[in-house]
C-alpha cells in the first residue's frame, strides 16, 4: 500500500455524470488513510503540467456532494494529446518531476478513449523508470464506445434525453394536419449508440422514430430517398434520426463537406449532416422539413439524468480508488452486467492496453437488415441504462449546481 497524495482530473467532452465519478473518487479518497492530500488538477493533464493543483480537502463537503448532480466537468477539462514516449520523453519527465515534487502516488483520470490512452502511457512510463504510482482510468463518454465495459457513464443519461425529446417531438408533430418530415441529428462519430437510443421512444407500443441511420452501416442517398419517401406516402409524418458520423461507401463522412475544423487529435469536427439530409429531402421529396440538431444539449442535460447512470458513475469513481489502494495500476475500472431482469451491474478491472485506441461499435446483429433501425436485442440492452429519475436539488425552481472554491496550492517547481 503506497502512502502519499493523489490527483483526480477530468478530460475530453463533458457529460451530465462525469462529476458524479469525480465525487466518487474524492469521497473515497478522503476515507483512505494511505491517501494524505487529495488534489484536483485544473483542466486535466494540462493543469498537471502547469502545476495548477487545488486542495479538495479544503472544499465544503456539501459542494463535493453536489458534484453528483452537476453537469459538465467541474474540475475543468482539456483535449490534450500526450505524445508517445518515442516522440517526446521530455513531457513524461516533466510529469514525473511534478509527481515527485508533490508526492503523488495515486492518479485518477476520468475520460474517454484518449484519456485512457493518457493513463496507459503514464502508467507504463512509471513502471519503466521504477516510480511507485497507481494510475487508474475512470470511463466516461456519451458515445458509449469504450471497449471492455458493458457501457459508459454518461451514455445512459444522454440516451434518456434523446428518447425523451424524441417522444416530445413526436407529440409536437401531431398538432397540425399538415404532413412533415423531421430530421434529428445526434452525436456519434464512429459508433451509433446515441442515435440508437431514439428507438427507446415508444407510445402505445408503437415506435416514434421511423428511421435510424448509424455510422456502422454504409449510407446511400438512393436508399435513404426510398426509405423516407415510402414512409412519407404511407404515414405523412416521418421522424428520422441520424448520427453525425454516417459515411458513404468510400468511407467519407456525409457531413465532411460541411466541416471546417479538426480537433487536437486530428479528428474532423463534424456537424451539419442533419441539415444536409434536410436539404436533400426539401429538393427531392417535400419542402415540409424540420431539422433539429441536439448539439451539446444531449451531453449536459442533468435535469434528465438517469438514476442508473449517476449511481454507476459514482460507483466507478469509488471502486477505482479502492482498486488503486490495493496496488492495481494501468487499468480502467469497468462495468460488468450480471443480469438484465433484474438489471444488476458490478465492476471489474481491465488492462488499459485492451481499451486505449479501440472503439466499441454497435454489433452488426443489433442492426436490422435494411440498415435503418436497430433490433429488439439492442433496445433491451439500452432500456435499463435510462431507468430512474434523479433530479438536481433546486432553489426557486432552478437547479443548484456545485461551486468549488478551488484553493490552489503553490507551485513547487
Amino acid at each position: 500500500m503506497l502512502i502519499g497524495n493523489c490527483i483526480v482530473a477530468q478530460s475530453g467532452g463533458p457529460t451530465s455524470v462525469i462529476n458524479a465519478s469525480a465525487c466518487g473518487v474524492i469521497m473515497e479518497a478522503f476515507k483512505q488513510e494511505c491517501i494524505q492530500e487529495v488534489y484536483g488538477a485544473q483542466n486535466g493533464i494540462e493543469g498537471l503540467l502547469n502545476q495548477e493543483l487545488f486542495d479538495l480537502r479544503r472544499e465544503d463537503i456539501r459542494q463535493i456532494e453536489l458534484l453528483k448532480h452537476t453537469p459538465s466537468s467541474a474540475l475543468g477539462s482539456c483535449r490534450y494529446h500526450l505524445p508517445s514516449l518515442a516522440e517526446d520523453e521530455t513531457t513524461y519527465k516533466k510529469i514525473f518531476e511534478i509527481f515527485e515534487a508533490y508526492n503523488i502516488k495515486y492518479f485518477f483520470y476520468i475520460g474517454g478513449n484518449d484519456s485512457m490512452d493518457t493513463v496507459h502511457k503514464i502508467s507504463g512510463y512509471a513502471k519503466q523508470i521504477g516510480y511507485s504510482l497507481c494510475a487508474i482510468g475512470v470511463p466516461k463518454t456519451v458515445d458509449n464506445d469504450l471497449m471492455h465495459t458493458d457501457h459508459c457513464p454518461g451514455y445512459g443519461s444522454a440516451a434518456k434525453y434523446i428518447a425523451t425529446t424524441i417522444s416530445e417531438m413526436a407529440e409536437d408533430a401531431n398538432v397540425y394536419k399538415s404532413n412533415i418530415i423531421t430530421v434529428v441529428e445526434v452525436m456519434g462519430r464512429n459508433a451509433g449508440w446515441l442515435a440508437a437510443a431514439g428507438a427507446l421512444a415508444v407510445k402505445d407500443n408503437e415506435k416514434l422514430a421511423d428511421l435510424i441511420y448509424l455510422p456502422e452501416t454504409v449510407f446511400d442517398f438512393k436508399k435513404f430517398h426510398k426509405d423516407v419517401e415510402t414512409l412519407y406516402k404511407e404515414k405523412g409524418k416521418v421522424l428520422v434520426i441520424v448520427s453525425e458520423g454516417i459515411r458513404n461507401a468510400e468511407g467519407g463522412y456525409i457531413a465532411e463537406q460541411q466541416a471546417q475544423q479538426h480537433d487536437i487529435f486530428g479528428h474532423t469536427q463534424l456537424g451539419g449532416v442533419g441539415q444536409a439530409l434536410g436539404n436533400y429531402i426539401m429538393h427531392h421529396i417535400t419542402k415540409r422539413v424540420k431539422v433539429v440538431e441536439y448539439g451539446i444539449l444531449q451531453r449536459c442535460a442533468a435535469h434528465c439524468a438517469s438514476e442508473t447512470d449517476i449511481s454507476e458513475a459514482y460507483m466507478l469513481g469509488r471502486e477505482g480508488v479502492k482498486e488503486a489502494v490495493k496496488g492495481n495500476t494501468g487499468c480502467m475500472i469497468a462495468l460488468h452486467r450480471v443480469g438484465n431482469k433484474p438489471y444488476t451491474c458490478t465492476t471489474l478491472l481491465v488492462p488499459l492496453e485492451k481499451v486505449a485506441n479501440f472503439e466499441k461499435k454497435i454489433p452488426s446483429e443489433w442492426i436490422n437488415e435494411d440498415g435503418n433501425y436497430v433490433t429488439e436485442d439492442c433496445i433491451e440492452y439500452m432500456k435499463p441504462l435510462i431507468a430512474g429519475e434523479c433530479y438536481p436539488p433546486a432553489d426557486e425552481g432552478l437547479p443548484v449546481y456545485t461551486k468549488l472554491e478551488k484553493h490552489f496550492i503553490g507551485k513547487k517547481l
